[in-house]
């Protein structure tokens, strides 16, 4: 199984590390949260994990760290804009 990115969330990637002016793609993760929950966590990414899965599709890289990776397995990461609300 693998991690996707739909086109829209792969051009919205490239478009704010473009703004941003560096970085190599984006993380995501989990980390724990709370009692006993887990909480997502995207970031840019300036320098790869030795332990980093990277999953490149539509020009966009995604890292995932291999302790995040059994949690997020089947994912697919979409950006939809309606309105005034993104996300």
């Amino acid at each position: 199984m693998a991690i996707t990115l739909t086109q829209a969330a792969a051009e919205h990637i490239q478009r704010h590390l473009e703004k941003r002016g560096k970085g190599l793609g984006l993380r995501l993760g989990v980390k724990p949260s709370g009692c006993s929950g887990m909480s997502y966590l995207l970031e840019y990414v300036d320098d790869q994990g030795l332990d980093d899965t990277i999953f490149d599709q539509f020009g966009a890289r995604l890292y995932v760290d291999s302790g995040s990776l059994p949690y997020l397995q089947g994912t697919e990461l979409d950006y939809a804009r309606e309105g005034l609300n993104e996300g």
